[in-house]
């Protein structure tokens, strides 16, 4: 495969929201200060844990920590059940803690309250913006969308599952006027290849929103129109995967995907062609979370000298062996029942 890139990186300090460097915090996890790189910057993150409401049922609950764009360390704020940091890490989308809910509030980062509400008729589960930041994609739902049940292995240990294939309560979409808060919903009909939590997001172009599918052939991904209707994948999002959240890049000329065939001690993710799916390069990282420019990108990497998967964030170039940490390393969770801390990355220079 072609190196793209030299991936030399100077890493300094940067403004939280307005700069364009690197800040860096390897000794942190989960992160105390801000971590930026390029137009990326890690707006959130959060942990989540079961909480049980009654026997062998219980719902996966989320806190949050936010970046607060004054003193750029991140906040515990645990109001909420849900975060959608807008592009430009300014304002978020939020939902108070029982899911569904019938509101959705606008919240400013750098005063921690809610500017306004936008009212629903239907219950809310989860939310995206859109890539301008001018429109809210809502997914509705009957029941709460983060149930689980309790389980008993063959080997007498307990654990918490989440239901798939055999329920989700997933009802439709709202896409709403951020400025507003005016948009209609849309019905979408039940499928048994989606977890319990299945959000939508919003194509590229705003035009379609989409949703992932398990085992499905189109790379894990559905679409449908605004009407709620199933409709193919537009041409630069074909090749894509939804498991993949750094899509296309800025311009829109390559796609990030997941991990190569080879890929054993050392993770090395694929670069193809949005149009035709063609493989044209390679980069470093297990899992690709965000777009730093045209040739870089923030990726979840296995810390080196660990025999189990131990990730820490970092900064990598398409074709380079470089990497650059970011964060200190996440530990696992050998249970599989707790969310050690998942980032939310958003543009920043917006």
């Amino acid at each position: 495969m072609p190196l793209l890139d030299t991936g030399k990186e100077d890493v300094r300090p940067a403004s939280v929201l307005d700069g364009n460097g690197v800040s860096a915090h390897p000794d942190q996890s989960p992160p105390r200060d801000a971590i930026t790189a390029g137009r990326s910057v890690l707006a959130a993150y959060y942990t989540a844990e079961p909480a049980v409401r009654s026997g062998d049922r219980g719902v996966l609950t989320r806190t949050y920590w936010l970046l607060d764009p004054k003193t750029g360390t991140y906040e515990k704020d645990d109001r909420w059940s849900f975060v959608a940091v807008a592009p430009g890490a300014r304002t978020a989308a939020v939902l108070e803690r029982t899911l569904p809910v019938r509101r959705i509030g606008i919240l400013d980062l750098a005063s921690g309250r809610v500017d306004r509400w936008i009212a629903v008729d239907r219950g809310v589960g989860g939310l995206a913006y859109s890539r301008d930041g001018s429109r809210l994609v809502a997914t509705t739902y009957g029941e709460h969308p983060d149930l689980i049940t309790r389980v008993k292995g063959s080997s007498g240990d307990v654990a918490w599952v989440s239901p798939f294939g055999s329920y989700s309560s997933r009802s439709g979409f709202y896409v709403l006027d951020v400025a507003d808060g005016r948009g209609d919903w849309s019905p979408v009909a039940d499928r048994r290849d989606i977890n319990g939590r299945q959000d939508f997001a919003l194509s590229r172009d705003g035009r379609l929103v989409y949703s992932q599918v398990i085992g499905g052939k189109d790379g894990l991904q559905q679409f449908h129109d605004l009407d709620g209707d199933t409709v193919p994948a537009p041409a630069n999002e074909r090749h894509l995967r939804s498991d993949v959240s750094a899509r296309l890049s800025p311009d829109g000329k390559l796609a990030a995907l997941g991990l190569t065939a080879e890929a054993k001690d050392t993770s090395w993710s694929e670069i193809r062609d949005p149009y035709t799916g063609e493989e044209v390069a390679r980069v470093r990282g297990a899992q690709l979370l965000a777009w730093v420019d045209h040739r870089r990108l923030i990726a979840w990497e296995r810390a080196p000298g660990s025999e189990e998967y131990r990730p820490r964030l970092v900064l990598v170039t398409i074709g380079s062996e470089k990497v650059v940490p970011l964060s200190g390393v996440r530990e696992p969770d050998e249970a599989f029942e707790t969310v050690e801390w998942e980032p939310i990355f958003v543009e920043r220079r917006f």
